[in-house]
């Protein structure tokens, strides 16, 4: 029932997608996975949202109490309830891979920007912010679900796990090559560091590492800004290799 339902705890089989957008993204493509959704009783798009889940034969319930006890945000008027799952990844695509991310926010953002790049693979080194996490899976849109993700707990069992490609890691160091300049095959993984550590040195010496040409006005772009500019310079080089 869904008054059984409790405020998220990262131990639970289960979570929550605040928010219509997102419970919308969860139903239309990931319909086997949804155990129930929660209509507020105010919210004005309750019979779209009621005939979608007519459609994929999960149960709705109105709970305005449970809503506001399993939301921290005022605005939240749909609450999907989901099985929490993970994927193979795609030997054959390209991935991100990002090495214990801390900030949930930050991993949303870089989910959603894969899924805008066309990027369809994640792997994520442990420890790590919760992907599952509604605060994570609000930030990225709902597009936590239009991706693979996939947990491990090194770089090399990340490496035995995917087919032979090349690493580029993203980091500040004398044997970085420029952005500009790195030859981009057309299957490759873009590796990420962490928020305040950014990469380990061994990274540098295990793949090929890139840096971001930028001014001396900052020592260093956000972590969100650099993967989006490295998921764009490689995607768009992959375009302009099959034209």
């Amino acid at each position: 029932m869904a008054m059984d339902y409790k405020p998220y705890k990262k131990a639970f089989e289960y979570s929550y997608t605040l928010g219509a957008f997102p419970t919308i993204e969860l139903i239309k493509t990931k319909p086997q996975l949804v155990e129930c959704v929660i209509i507020h009783s105010t919210f004005t798009g309750e019979s779209e949202v009621r005939k979608l889940c007519r459609e994929n034969g999960i149960r709705t319930v109105t709970g305005d109490r449970m809503i506001e006890r399993l939301s921290d945000k005022e605005n939240v008027f749909v609450i999907g309830v989901f099985k929490k799952y993970e994927e193979e990844l795609a030997k054959d695509e390209s991935h991100v891979l990002l090495v214990n991310p801390s900030n949930m926010g930050n991993l949303g953002t870089i989910i959603r920007t894969c899924a805008g790049f066309g990027i369809t693979d994640l792997a994520l080194i442990s420890p790590c912010a919760d992907i599952f996490n509604p605060k994570t899976v609000r930030s990225s849109m709902g597009a936590l679900f239009r991706i693979r993700h996939r947990h491990f707990a090194s770089f090399e069992e990340y490496r035995a796990a995917v087919s032979d490609r090349e690493c580029f890691s993203f980091m500040l160091t004398d044997r970085a090559k420029s952005l500009p300049e790195v030859e981009k095959p057309s299957v490759f993984t873009l590796i990420f560091g962490n928020e305040a550590t950014g990469l380990p040195d061994e990274y540098g010496e295990k793949t090929t590492p890139v840096i971001i040409p930028q001014s001396e006005l900052v020592d260093s772009l956000n972590l969100t800004i650099a993967a989006g500019i490295g998921m764009y310079e490689f995607t768009e080089a992959a375009k302009r290799a099959v034209i």
